[in-house]
């Protein structure tokens, strides 16, 4: 393998004097196979600059500690520590920190990833993951070896700093920084490396003094990789990657056409979800040339899922300048050929091509030491020890994943058996030997055969749902309303039409349709993010329910909901009527209760008075209080509605209708007295025994009208010359028009009421106002 990597400690100038590091920048080429037009004037543009540079780390502590203090630097956005044999691991902590570009804040203290996974056999070097840390120009790293006093760092120690040379991400261009001294005391506090001030100076050039050994002694250095995961016979180069279209969405880079050595594209049993192409995303293919490997028997059995274990703060304008990251760190650092996975994830949900050969074949990738030769690797931009990742990128890897296994017939949700190309130990403990016949999920964590903490504890818990979601079929949906139908217990009513509602908690990416069925068969079809339907139901009872069709094929069908379609229109079995009731007379205000009866054959919702006023009732409601205005003939509407939305209407008129007492017939003595509070300014009173007063009119209802006291007396009450009651008129509080006793008949006649002085003993006196009767 021809060596990619280039050290640049010779543009490390006077680091211990000026406190600044000044680098030589590296670039790819100006080459760029299948770069997109960006110009728009058809010539194929380069490649965003990609700029390199390292900086080696001070061994300190007797090779259990590094550091390189704080420092001035050129911008970048992505950093790793790198050591010098691919094989050896830092069993303990690897930390950096960042100062942002034009704010001048230092960061918190990052964790890297202490393993990049040893996923390239022909590695030249080992390192951490790379960390994403966004535009920076000043840097501080410190290595710990761990509690074991015994332990030692790898030799070689190196911080790479990579510029992926997009303006989103702060890329500079090439620009250097002025050789100024740093000013240290305007910083924040920091915590120096082991053993080491923070201001101390670190040698410009000359070999490390880190012990040569480099291994740690906790974990046995892993072998080369077998040749079980590598290709072969190489395969002939492939095509130059395609572009993308702006109206369409990201495609991947054409694979080569199929030859004796590169296997074909299977069709899969999922669809393809879109996927930026290595040109989408800026790949300098010159520091790449070597060719694409393929899987050995052609065949992926298991997919392997990773995060890229750095800051989850990129945006996801900047994802594409992430990627170039990775690319660059894992070619140019680490001396891979290639980037390692097979695909890579952001956070808003975006794919991106990942190891060039063709997307739809069994690429071999550097991701899952030992287990490359039959998986696929894909990783999530982003560290996911605490949080999960989005729910866009943990759909994007169950879509990823159910495409390239259904491309060899692996169920998502099964497991694969696979042979160990090299012994190994993973994230659990479990060890075994080369060529073991291991079995993992289908989809499983890098940690299931590697010890490494990837892809996160949090993500690694996800795990379950993103097998559940790639394989199908989808949570059944629930339907939560049916609009046009009104709703009583269980039981939906509409005339015909209605728009059946409902949920699910599968993503709709997943779901390729849904399905409305009415009694089992398909009535309406829409598509996996449309949560609703319409559907005309012929009069009867049906039922109603939602198929969702998972992607895979697979289907969940929601509980049935009950919908009765019917047309039949309420009833009034009473029809509407007016009677005089108790209360304060007004002039303007006669109290009245409307009264009805309304019934459906299959479910009253409610009856509606519109007119003169205004007002909705219950199905169980029969009457209601109101008022007219005295004089003024008025007609109350009222309509009844079914749960159906089927409507009856009626209607009753009336004129309620004040008698002044002056027009009574009188009998025995009574004297006129007057006060505003009395209807019409005047009214009777009496004490004699026996004195009466009588009405005649034509109406349906009758109210008569007094006034109380604590010293009112009682009254007989005649109706067409019959007693009917004894009114007692004593009251605690002072009434004045008070309807105290009412009458009503079903129709409408002649009649006569007549109220009597009954004279009671110490409070005979009696006064009234008239009568009201209902026209």
């Amino acid at each position: 393998m021809t060596s990619r990597r280039i050290w640049i400690t010779a543009g490390i100038t006077a680091v211990g004097v000026s406190g600044v590091l000044v680098f030589q920048g590296m670039s790819g080429g100006l080459g760029f196979p299948g770069s997109s037009d960006a110009s728009g004037d058809g010539k194929r543009s380069a490649p965003p600059r990609t700029d390199v540079r390292a900086a080696e780390l001070r061994t300190q502590d007797d090779g259990r500690g590094a550091a390189l203090p704080r420092r001035d630097t050129d911008r970048f956005s992505m950093l790793g520590v790198t050591w010098s044999d691919p094989k050896a691991r830092v069993s303990g902590k690897v930390e950096a920190r960042t100062r942002a570009v034009g704010s001048g804040t230092w960061s918190r203290w990052l964790v890297l990833d202490g393993d990049s996974g040893q996923g390239e056999s022909a590695a030249e070097r080992g390192g951490t993951e790379p960390a994403w840390v966004g535009p920076s120009d000043g840097v501080e790293v410190r290595v710990t070896s761990g509690g074991n006093t015994s332990a030692r760092l790898p030799a070689g120690l190196s911080l790479a700093m990579i510029d992926t040379g997009s303006g989103s991400d702060g890329g500079d261009g090439g620009k250097d920084l002025a050789m100024a001294p740093a000013a240290f005391a305007a910083d924040d506090p920091v915590t120096p490396a082991p053993g080491e001030p923070s201001d101390a100076p670190v040698p410009s050039d000359g070999p490390s003094t880190a012990p040569t050994d480099g291994t740690d002694p906790s974990v046995p250095p892993a072998p080369s990789e077998s040749p079980s995961d590598a290709p072969s016979t190489p395969p002939p180069s492939s095509e130059p990657p395609g572009t993308t279209q702006p109206s369409t969405p990201p495609a991947s880079s054409p694979a080569p056409t199929p030859t004796a050595s590169i296997p074909t594209a299977p069709p899969s049993t999922a669809p393809r979800p879109p996927i930026t192409s290595r040109a989408g995303w800026g790949a300098d293919e010159s520091i790449s040339p070597e060719e694409p490997g393929y899987l050995p028997d052609g065949r992926i059995k298991a997919v392997v899922v990773h995060h890229t274990a750095e800051s989850n703060t990129y945006t996801c304008a900047q994802a594409p300048a992430v990627v170039r990251g990775v690319y660059t760190y894992h070619v140019k650092e680490l001396g891979w050929k290639d980037i390692g996975y097979n695909f890579l994830v952001d956070k808003c949900g975006t794919v991106y091509e990942g190891r060039k050969g063709g997307v739809d074949r069994p690429v071999m990738g550097a991701h899952a030491y030992g287990f490359n030769s039959e998986t696929t690797g894909i990783s999530v931009l982003g560290t996911y020890t605490d949080a999960a990742p989005s729910q866009a990128a943990m759909v994007s890897v169950a879509r990823i994943a159910a495409w390239k296994l259904g491309q060899y017939g692996v169920n998502p949700a099964g497991t694969a058996t696979l042979t160990a190309g090299d012994s190994g130990r993973n994230y659990f403990g479990k060890t075994w030997a080369k060529g073991a016949q291991m079995s993992f999920p289908a989809i499983h964590g890098h940690r299931d055969g590697y010890n490494t903490q990837c892809p996160g504890d949090a993500f690694y818990g996800k795990l379950a749902t993103i097998r559940s979601w790639a394989a199908g079929p989808a949570t059944a949906p629930a339907v939560t309303s049916v609009t046009g139908a009104g709703l009583v217990g269980s039981t939906y009513y509409t005339k015909a039409a209605v728009t059946v509602n409902w949920s699910t908690t599968t993503p709709s990416e997943l779901i390729t349709k849904n399905e409305l069925l009415v009694d089992g068969k398909v009535a309406a079809s829409v598509s996996g993010a449309t949560t609703s339907g319409k559907v005309t139901l012929a009069v009867g009872t049906h039922k109603v329910s939602v198929r969702a069709v998972h992607q895979s094929g697979k289907t969940a069908t929601s509980a049935a909901a009950t919908v009765v379609a019917e047309t039949t229109a309420p009833a009034f079995t009473t029809k509407p009527a007016l009677a005089l009731r108790a209360g304060v007379v007004n002039t303007t205000a006669v109290p009245l209760t409307l009264s009805w009866k309304a019934a459906d054959s299959a479910a009253l919702k409610e009856v509606r008075l519109t007119a003169p006023v205004a007002k909705t009732y219950g199905p169980t409601t029969t009457s209601a209080a109101h008022t007219a205005k005295s004089g003024a003939a008025t007609t109350w509407s009222m309509t009844a509605y079914d749960q159906a939305g089927n409507t009856a209407a009626a209607s009753v008129a009336g004129t309620p209708m004040i008698v002044q007492e002056s027009s009574a017939t009188k009998t025995g003595s009574w004297t006129t007295k007057s006060s505003t509070n009395y209807l019409g300014g005047k009214s009777y009173t009496s004490s004699a025994k026996n004195a009466s007063l009588s009405w005649t009119f034509t109406g349906r209802s009758v109210a008569w009208v007094v006034s109380r006291a604590s010293t009112s007396g009682q009254a007989y009450v005649y109706l067409d010359g019959t007693k009917v009651a004894t009114v007692d008129l004593k009251s605690s509080t002072t009434k004045y028009r008070d309807a105290i006793f009412t009458k009503t008949w079903a129709s409408s006649a002649k009649h006569t009421i007549k109220i009597v002085v009954v004279g009671t003993s110490g409070r005979p006196a009696l006064t009234t106002d008239g009568i009201v009767y209902l026209k």
